[in-house]
């Protein structure tokens, strides 16, 4: 009970951080230079020039009905995990931004910082095992109902077109659109940066006596697929079993989290991967 409530406080901390980094980087940057953004919170952007809607309440309501569409394909604890993390960035997107000083300089600077801030506030919130909703919600639900499509290319096209419409509704005209790209480029790549590095892929390798309620574990908490190996110890000549297992930046935390739990005295290896092809990830 105790190690669940400071994981718990954990959480509450990281999100309240998080959401402070993605709340600057949104309003106070890129709303302050009427940049257009990616996701959900482009869309509140979009009605936030048009009507000057709050941004975070605008993104809460957005998220109702992908919410509860999403809820039972995503699973109830990541669910609640999200909507927690939500109302937290939320919350300091609409009361704790707006009494920070806007940025009114270099509108390049300012495209780096949204990008930067946002990204790491992102990238925060998933290794939590969390999401900030939204666009999120729908990449998985996609994905999962298409498994041949990558989140890379379903976030694409869904970002392209938002950015565009932000920059059309905005006025910036192809500088805008430019400038959202900007944002959006550095946002994925420090988003990735914090969470493991630039590889998109990751590939697990465990040795364990517990093979498995592990691979049970990846199987229903990870919903990734993973290989069995027979082998034997250097020192012992006893028998061992290795589970291998390829899956994204955000899922390997999620691996790693059940190994640990199940057999802390596993071995595991964490790797990049430079390509993954096959289920679930790019076809062959």
């Amino acid at each position: 009970m105790k190690k669940q409530m400071k994981d718990i406080a954990i959480d509450v901390l990281v999100d309240i951080f998080a959401g402070f980094l993605i709340a600057i980087g949104t309003y106070n940057f890129a709303a302050a230079m009427g940049f257009p953004m990616a996701g959900l919170s482009g869309i509140a952007l979009i009605l936030y020039y048009l009507f000057h809607t709050p941004i975070g309440l605008v993104s809460g309501i957005l998220n109702v009905p992908i919410a509860i569409g999403t809820y039972k394909l995503l699973g109830r604890r990541f669910f609640i995990d999200s909507i927690k993390t939500m109302v937290i960035g939320y919350a300091i997107m609409d009361l704790v931004a707006p009494l920070m000083p806007v940025y009114g300089g270099d509108r390049l600077l300012a495209a780096i910082c949204s990008g930067v801030f946002c990204g790491i506030g992102y990238g925060l919130i998933f290794m939590r095992g969390s999401s900030t909703g939204g666009m999120d919600f729908v990449f998985l639900a996609i994905q999962k109902k298409r498994p041949h499509l990558t989140l890379g290319t379903i976030s694409f096209v869904c970002d392209a077109v938002i950015i565009l419409l932000g920059a059309i509704i905005a006025k910036t005209g192809i500088d805008g659109v430019i400038y959202g790209m900007i944002i959006t480029f550095i946002l994925t790549t420090v988003l990735d940066k914090v969470m493991f590095g630039a590889n998109a892929k990751k590939f697990a390798i465990i040795v364990t006596d517990k093979e498995a309620e592990i691979t049970s574990a990846i199987d229903q908490e990870v919903e990734r697929g993973s290989t069995l190996l027979q082998a034997e110890g250097g020192h012992t000549g006893s028998p061992k079993a290795v589970v291998m297992c390829a899956c994204s930046n955000k899922q390997l935390y999620q691996v790693r989290a059940v190994v640990r739990r199940i057999d802390p005295e596993a071995f595991m290896i964490m790797m990049d991967s430079n390509e993954v092809a096959g289920e679930g990830f790019r076809r062959l």
